[in-house]
């Protein structure tokens, strides 16, 4: 077919996107109502669309293929170690009855053929010599050996990806890229060992001694089973971290064609820096940071002897210990009480419809196209169609349950050709904006803070997408949501499982329009990174996560000679400032390409999410968040108000999961299909339903309060501050089951004795 992005170079990348997603929704039918020119155009675009999808899926494959490849050497590896632990014990025995044979240090010709029997009688020296070998290499880790009956099956499927893949290099350096080409000139060579020579620098001490032998004349030799299975690895990881990339990807493109050009960035900077509070240079923002970490770090080594929650023992390793919890005062667990006794009994398909009569999100559904003519009750197809999705019904059960004219094709062809995922975050910001307007949510948050958190989904076994997640021990998907500390849900995605869910926590505020603007992000472990710490600072977020272990993380110290009185143990390394300042352009240059919009900001996160030595960016974003983490750590340590409130925020994100997988009740999957654009639509759907509770529950709870006011109790905001729009108790996700009992059966006698066979 070739390249068909050729004849689209006139297009802009957001219209070229549009009119893929429009064409993907089309059937030959209804192209047909185009004229020519619209028609080719529409085409065209979704193929080079799904060009780009194809390379994407193509470097997955190849990425996995390499993981699993690996995983299994060292599974293989694990196994043989058990086997040799036990041959070590019979090893360690044999020499043991030769010891007893020795008894002297001159071994006499009697003792010597002793030695021997005992010998033979275990194997011989070639066999015992064999196991001893193996023994002895079986202590280190490398696996590198163990893949190769592994490689020989993938072998040829690799070296097609590598061929069909045009892999250019996004840095300096090219020595990998010169490899692959020499993995490729030699793929029908089948002698075991190369002649040629090649600059092997790219790879590890590791990889070069199972690569370079010497012929007896002393000649190097390339082993060219192992070259080409160096190369695939590294291959996969540089794809991984974006030091090379895929013409003509989108996942995988080179990041740099997204940034805006340096010079618009530097005429944007003391614009974008006044706003931000952030200094406008290098040196500045240098000294500003190390000026805050060494008066943070002095005022909580100061105040270390009247923190009783922090203690740091003799060896130096720090603890933190619990104050009792608050308890709910009697008063917060009467009106908890009343309120669950008055909440009106509601069907869900209800709640849904209402929320949408309350602040008509569902208007924010229509044509993809834009110019397709109206259909007939749109907003009774639009609600329709979000129930089936929200709750994993599906179009079929929601056909069959509803008593409507509505088909299951109707309902799915609503969902392909009037809905897109920024159509269901619009229709999302209605109903939060609305839920905000409540008084009730100001009691328990000002909305300045957000929690972000992921929860498993199941999906289809056979698609690229699903994927073992090591924590839920199950294979699937992850829908990531943030929630406001006012229990609203501001924003949600959905990823693979292979994707750390830091990634997300950045771009859910940058594409929150909503009424509520936190400032604040707080997650648990998945959640941070020293380069998600970085780019939050740099973008004017605060990140402060729950983070598990947070005592193996290093302190780092603003100088080398800075020493502490009381928590110097807790400090292990000093920050390399020069680096910050060297590359604060670079560094800038990103920030604001993503604050304008050019370039996403998973997209970056995902780039800088494995370590790369050959990109200074990643470096020094690194030492950034080194920086800022290490003042969050100290905040943390030294403020136990702090770690209850992050405690508390992400306790209302996995309290909002739960509520999502109640409302998830018509599949055990999230969606029947395998296009990752379904999936993100389900999410966002399911998001609209909680979001409706949320808004229905926080309406009847204000009404119960003030007729509870009326009837002359006392209500206070402290009391209120305890409650939670979560309830489903009083919720019928099924509707109402009617039996009618005036109504006859048909007879079954006959059809008991007809003949079927």
């Amino acid at each position: 077919m070739g390249d068909v992005t050729y004849h689209l170079n006139h297009i802009i990348p957001i219209k070229l996107k549009q009119f893929s997603t429009q064409a993907k929704s089309l059937d030959a039918s209804n192209l047909k109502d185009f004229s020519e020119s619209k028609r080719y155009t529409l085409m065209l675009c979704l193929l080079a669309q799904a060009q780009s999808s194809a390379k994407d899926a193509l470097a997955i494959t190849f990425c996995k293929t390499i993981i699993a490849m690996h995983k299994k050497g060292k599974d293989k590896l694990e196994r043989l170690r058990e086997y040799y632990r036990l041959r070590t014990q019979e090893l360690l025995s044999i020499f043991s009855e030769i010891l007893d044979v020795i008894q002297v240090d001159d071994i006499e010709q009697s003792q010597n053929s002793a030695v021997r029997e005992k010998i033979n009688a275990h194997g011989g020296i070639d066999t015992l010599k064999i196991d001893c070998d193996q023994a002895v290499a079986l202590n280190s880790n490398n696996h590198i050996p163990f893949i190769l009956e592994f490689y020989a099956k993938k072998r040829s499927v690799l070296l097609r990806l590598l061929e069909t893949l045009d892999l250019q290099s996004s840095t300096q350096e090219n020595i990998l890229i010169e490899a692959i080409q020499f993995v490729l000139n030699n793929k029908a060579v089948k002698k075991e060992y190369l002649d040629d020579e090649i600059d092997l620098s790219f790879t590890t001490e590791q990889w070069r001694k199972q690569i370079i032998n010497k012929s007896e004349k002393g000649k190097i030799l390339l082993n060219r089973r192992y070259l080409e299975l160096c190369v695939f690895s590294h291959v996969a990881n540089e794809l991984r971290t974006k030091d090379i990339y895929i013409v003509g990807a989108e996942s995988y493109a080179d990041y740099r064609d997204e940034l805006l050009p340096i010079e618009q960035c530097k005429e944007m900077l003391e614009e974008y820096c006044s706003q931000t509070d952030l200094p406008s240079s290098g040196a500045e923002c240098v000294q500003y940071l190390k000026d805050k970490l060494t008066a943070k770090a002095k005022a909580v080594d100061d105040s270390y002897p009247d923190t009783a929650e922090l203690t740091i023992d003799e060896s130096g390793k720090p603890t933190l210990h619990k104050r009792n919890p608050k308890k709910r005062p009697g008063s917060a667990i009467w009106l908890e009480k009343m309120l669950k006794t008055r909440m009106k009994k509601r069907n869900l398909i209800d709640v849904l419809c209402s929320s949408h009569f309350y602040c008509g999100w569902a208007n924010s559904l229509g044509p993809i196209s834009g110019d397709e003519p109206k259909i007939d009750n749109p907003i009774e197809r639009y609600l329709l169609t979000s129930f089936a999705y929200a709750t994993g019904l599906g179009p079929t059960q929601t056909a069959m349950h509803v008593r409507s004219t509505l088909s299951a094709h109707m309902i799915s062809w609503v969902n392909k050709r009037h809905v897109a995922p920024h159509m269901l975050d619009n229709a999302r910001e209605k109903l939060i904006n609305l839920i905000n307007q409540f008084k009730l949510v100001k009691a328990w948050g000002d909305g300045k803070s957000v929690a972000g958190d992921g929860t498993l989904q199941e999906l289809r076994e056979q698609n690229l997408i699903a994927e073992f997640h090591y924590r839920y021990k199950k294979k699937g998907g992850i829908a990531y949501h943030h929630v406001a500390d006012n229990y609203i849900l501001l924003f949600s995605t959905f990823m693979s499982c292979g994707v750390w869910e830091a990634v997300e926590i950045i771009e859910g505020l940058l594409k929150n329009n909503s009424d509520i603007q936190p400032d604040i992000i707080h997650g648990d472990t998945q959640a941070q990174s020293t380069i998600v710490f970085a780019l939050s600072y740099l973008l004017g977020f605060r990140l402060m996560p729950r983070i598990r272990n947070w005592h193996d993380l290093k302190f780092f110290r603003p100088t080398k000679e800075t020493k502490y009185n009381h928590i110097d143990s807790l400090f292990s390394d000093t920050i390399n400032w020069s680096l910050i300042e060297k590359h604060w352009d670079d560094i800038m240059q990103v920030v604001i390409s993503i604050r304008q919009g050019k370039m996403s900001s998973s997209k970056l996160l995902r780039k800088l999410s494995n370590y790369s030595k050959k990109n200074r960016l990643y470096q020094a974003l690194q030492e950034l968040g080194y920086v800022i983490r290490t003042l969050f750590l100290l905040d943390f340590i030294s403020d136990v108000e702090l770690r209850e409130t992050i405690t508390a925020q992400t306790n209302k994100v996995e309290a909002y999961n739960a509520l999502s997988d109640w409302c998830l009740f018509g599949s055990d999957i999230l969606v029947a299909s395998n296009d990752d654009i379904e999936m993100e639509k389900a999410v966002k759907y399911n998001d609209i339903l909680t979001n409706a509770v949320i808004l229905q529950n926080v309406s009847d709870m204000t009404n119960i309060i003030a007729e509870l006011i009326d009837e002359g109790y006392r209500i206070t905001k402290d009391d209120m501050s305890y409650l939670c729009p979560y309830w489903t108790r009083h919720l019928k996700r099924f509707g109402d089951i009617v039996m009618d009992f005036d109504l006859v059966p048909k007879s079954i006698e006959r059809s008991k004795s007809l003949v079927i066979w």
